[in-house]
């Protein structure tokens, strides 16, 4: 009895998500109806609880529907959350000499420069993000069909500011402890968020946080309104629509 109603949870929940995908590609033409059983966050967030009870570490997720257009790069952002969902991050630097002492200093987990580059290409070692110094990302593009596929490639590109970079300490412990998200093809931003141990009013400011983020994102490529919908859902959840998700 159990595992049917898993399975109709979780049915529930994905196919939220499905209509949520399928109704991206026409977020910027058409005005985003209010989803008709839609609850407000802090009911939303009470229920998720409720079901998760005794499963503190489940994970809490956001569904967010986005408006793009067809010249609008991947949505993706990070920052510090409010409060901290995963252990720190472990950075690897491609950088010699000074700028390699730093990266050490700054508590990266690996510094090198073509003896590291040899290791990454070998699988040698496993981390969760990548940068460089600009002097290195010629080396560094040597491998970039490891890197790229993992999200892990260092650029120079404007949506990814500050994986190539001078300033290697302040950005090795600001990336430490930053949260990385981004959106799919259709401009829907999938991830998890909070857990369900963390109070209301936690997984409230971290859910704020990530949606402040992406209105700097969408002011910055001119897409006005740029959030539509919002659904919560969690490990074993349903898929709750937020009401007022266009004023979260």
């Amino acid at each position: 009895m159990f595992a049917v109603k898993r399975t109709a949870t979780l049915i529930t929940a994905r196919s939220t998500v499905n209509r949520l995908q399928q109704a991206a590609g026409y977020a910027s033409k058409k005005t985003v109806k209010e989803n008709p059983n839609a609850l407000d966050l802090h009911e939303a967030i009470r229920i998720l609880k409720a079901v998760e009870v005794g499963r503190p570490q489940h994970q809490l997720e956001m569904h967010v529907q986005c408006k793009i257009e067809k010249s609008t790069p991947p949505i993706r952002g990070s920052i510090s959350l409010p409060r901290g969902v995963k252990q720190e991050a472990s950075i690897l630097v491609f950088a010699e000499g000074k700028k390699a002492e730093e990266a050490r200093s700054a508590g990266a987990a690996y510094v090198g420069g073509q003896e590291l580059i040899e290791q990454v290409k070998n699988g040698d070692i496993k981390f969760d993000k990548c940068l460089a110094t600009p002097e290195m990302l010629p080396a560094v593009a040597k491998i970039a069909r490891i890197l790229g596929p993992k999200g892990l490639m260092p650029t120079l590109k404007k949506e990814y500011t500050g994986t190539v970079t001078e300033d290697i300490f302040s950005t090795v412990q600001k990336s430490k402890g930053s949260f990385d998200f981004k959106g799919d093809k259709n401009g829907v931003l999938h991830t998890g968020f909070a857990r369900v141990s963390f109070t209301p009013e936690e997984i409230e400011a971290n859910l704020r946080a990530i949606l402040d983020e992406v209105k700097v994102f969408g002011k910055a490529h001119n897409l006005k309104g740029v959030i539509r919908n919002v659904v919560l859902s969690s490990t074993r959840g349903p898929g709750i629509h937020i009401s007022g998700s266009q004023q979260l």
